[in-house]
């Protein structure tokens, strides 16, 4: 129930009804009066949180914003340079969000504490000090009033007409003071309904326009937010790939470490202990050694790992010759002597152990090391390039995209390892391709796909070849996608011929997986993670090379977003190229091609002759897919006589082999071209 009104002819009554409604406003005031005095303490605490909370947001954000990503390996993929921004995006989010908080809490002190202390002082005070007035203007006027009721009536009539008159003034007064407290206490109840209300909505609309803010900071920051998201999801999967790698390589390090040496540019090095002559005797001082057989350098670095640092300067010394320590002529195991140049006296170093001393040995007597260089992991079995291998990725193919192209994990979801196993054996029967043109309807989708990336890992070589491993990988660290595109596009046109028509078999039918993705969920990111390290991957396994197998997958995207610009279109080759290719087909007439340099079909057991009519056949295939155009493709299209490939007899796959021209003017413009050629390719390698 409400306050009772006041009114003001009560006030010349004063009754008790009066007295007692008067006394329940002014009630009502010191409630009032204590409430805002709390509301205001609370809203200077509130303030000085929010302060706090917004300091400690700003320094959040501060620390957020210097913290710098660093990845491993000399480049980041786009994923990678999404997510190490994020975090200087977080921190501008927080930083504007905070600006807005500042204004808010600076707004807060005037429009909620200001106004509620000034009608707590102003009004409510007002009528503290109307009542303070009131109370002794009662006092008053009934103190006179029981004086004149006490007089006598024995008084002359001018005393009691006076004490009348004298009352008639302190009532009359008592009676304009008591309207004026009415009024005062009635009006400062009406005002708080306003007064004290208007600021508390003022402080929440501030709040409002805060949350609003950040609102549109959270519309604005969508964008960053879904490309971020898909960045984290990017990276996780080609995570998960990487940590499979690299567990595996630990795994195989651990099982045999000398198999998985990494190549270095010291014939040797290691850990090796000196003996070094003191006053007090001798002692043994922990090196780090190498050793380059070319110049008979030694170099010796003291290093202890237990304190972390080098113990002393480094020294370089000539070797002049080395000597095995007999085992009766020193009380220490792994011993030699090394004799230097320009050093008198014998250094007798240690090893860590038989074999350790021994390749130390070995090296300094001028024989190279045994290095055994990465031997790929995959099974190395009969499959090639040649018309099985091609009917066997189009069989697959074929299976795939009329019975699962909509299956979800499709590639991803492998099948089982001996189904897989019975399947390629079925495929790489000759008998059986040459009766079933398609594969089996028994046959799950997720069996046939493991079977065809099986296929193209028993190749003897990664279909994208490990020389231009490399060349791939520098490529998809290019800073714009359109550099990327293009180097690559080059590089794909230096491939040989049927792997560049593997490729781009494999690619086509690629991107019709990835334009089902709705349904099957293998976007091209995702297909990159899978094919990217079977397609592509390093001759020396190392850390470094694991890392840098997201490069892999995003050579692998690239190709399926522009399979049709990158195998249909001639790429603009640099003429400097042409002359590499003439210049590199001339030296590997004479001289045997290295492991990097050979063909995949050539890491078979075949004749003298067949090698070389297989290394001219490759060499002339890659000269015809780059300089096709060119003069000196005319000139050797002019003097040849076509010659099947020794691994397939399919007519789509042949190529051209140079014969010996007829005539002397041949030999001379076939000699001008060959010279000329030469030295633009020194000029311009």
């Amino acid at each position: 129930m409400g306050l009772p009104a006041l009114e003001f002819s009560d006030c010349c009554l004063d009754s008790p009804l009066f007295r007692e409604r008067l006394k329940s406003h002014e009630a009502e005031l010191d409630k009032t009066n204590k409430f805002i005095k709390e509301l205001i303490k609370d809203g200077k605490t509130l303030i000085a949180a929010l302060k706090n909370l917004s300091s400690a947001k700003r320094k959040f954000a501060d620390s957020l914003n210097d913290f710098k990503f660093r990845c491993i390996g000399d480049a980041e993929t786009d994923d990678e340079i999404c997510i190490a921004k994020s975090l200087q995006e977080f921190a501008a989010v927080l930083r504007n969000l905070e600006d807005e908080r500042i204004r808010m809490i600076e707004n807060a002190s005037e429009v909620l504490i200001t106004p509620l202390e000034k009608f707590r002082k102003e009004q409510i005070g007002a009528a503290k000090e109307a009542k303070k007035k009131y109370d002794k203007e009662t006092e008053k006027y009934c103190g006179v009033l029981e004086k004149h009721l006490n007089l006598s009536s024995k008084k002359k009539e001018s005393q009691l007409q006076e004490a009348d008159s004298q009352v008639d003034v302190v009532r009359q007064h008592f009676y304009e003071v008591s309207l004026e407290y009415v009024f005062k206490v009635q009006e400062v109840q009406e005002r708080k309904m306003f007064e004290f209300v208007e600021p508390l909505l003022a402080f929440l609309q501030g709040l409002f326009t805060f949350y609003h803010h950040g609102y549109e900071l959270a519309k604005d920051f969508s964008d960053f937010k879904t490309e971020l998201t898909i960045s984290i999801q990017n990276t996780r999967n080609r995570f998960e790939g990487t940590r499979s790698e690299v567990e595996s390589l630990m795994r195989k390090m651990k099982e045999n470490p000398h198999e998985h040496k990494n190549i270095s540019p010291y014939t040797m090095e290691g850990y090796l202990y000196v003996q070094e002559k003191r006053h007090f005797g001798t002692s043994w001082v922990k090196h780090y050694c190498t050793y380059q057989s070319d110049s008979k350098r030694i170099t010796m670095v003291p290093f202890d790992q237990k304190s972390g640092g080098k113990g002393g300067e480094d020294e370089t010394i000539i070797l002049k010759s080395c000597t095995r320590r007999k085992t009766d002529s020193i009380e220490k195991r792994f011993c030699f002597d090394v004799e230097a140049v320009d050093r008198p006296g014998v250094i007798t170093m240690q090893a860590l152990s038989e074999e350790d001393r021994r390749l130390w040995m070995e090296a300094m007597d001028g024989r190279e090391p045994v290095y055994n260089s990465n031997k790929d992991n995959q099974t190395e079995g009969t499959a090639q390039l040649d018309n099985m291998g091609f009917s066997i990725v189009k069989k697959c193919i074929h299976a795939v995209e009329t019975r699962g192209i909509n299956e979800q994990g499709l590639y991803r979801i492998v099948g089982v390892n001996s189904r897989v196993q019975r399947l390629l054996s079925i495929l790489m029967d000759p008998k059986a391709a040459e009766t079933e043109d398609e594969i089996s309807s028994e046959w799950e989708v997720k069996t046939i796909t493991s079977a065809l990336k099986t296929y193209l890992r028993m190749l003897p070589g990664p279909l994208m070849m490990y020389q231009f491993q490399r060349s791939f990988i520098k490529a998809a660290k290019l800073e714009n996608q359109e550099s990327r595109t293009s180097e690559i596009h080059s590089l794909v046109h230096r491939l040989p011929e049927k792997n560049r028509q593997m490729l781009q078999l494999l690619m086509n039918h690629l991107a019709n997986v990835a334009k089902n993705h709705k349904q099957n969920l293998m976007t091209v990111a995702n297909l990159g993670v899978v094919f990217g390290p079977t397609l592509m991957r390093p001759q020396e396994e190392t850390v470094a090379a694991i890392m840098d197998i997201k490069f892999q997958n995003i050579v692998v995207e690239i190709l399926i977003e522009n399979h049709e610009k990158i195998f249909n279109t001639v790429p603009e080759t640099p003429q400097s190229n042409c002359q590499l290719l003439l210049s590199r087909k001339r030296s590997m007439d004479s001289k045997p091609p290295s492991c990097s340099e050979r063909p995949l079909t050539l890491f078979h057991t075949a004749q003298p002759s067949e090698k070389q009519e297989n290394r001219n056949s490759i060499i002339n295939s890659s000269l015809e897919s780059v300089i096709s155009s060119s003069n000196i493709n005319s000139f050797l299209h002019s003097n040849s006589t076509p010659q099947s490939n020794m691994n397939s007899s399919d007519p789509d796959l042949e190529v051209v082999k140079p014969s010996r021209p007829n005539s002397l003017s041949s030999i001379t413009g076939a000699w001008m071209v060959g010279r000329n050629l030469e030295w633009k390719n020194r000029i311009d390698p």
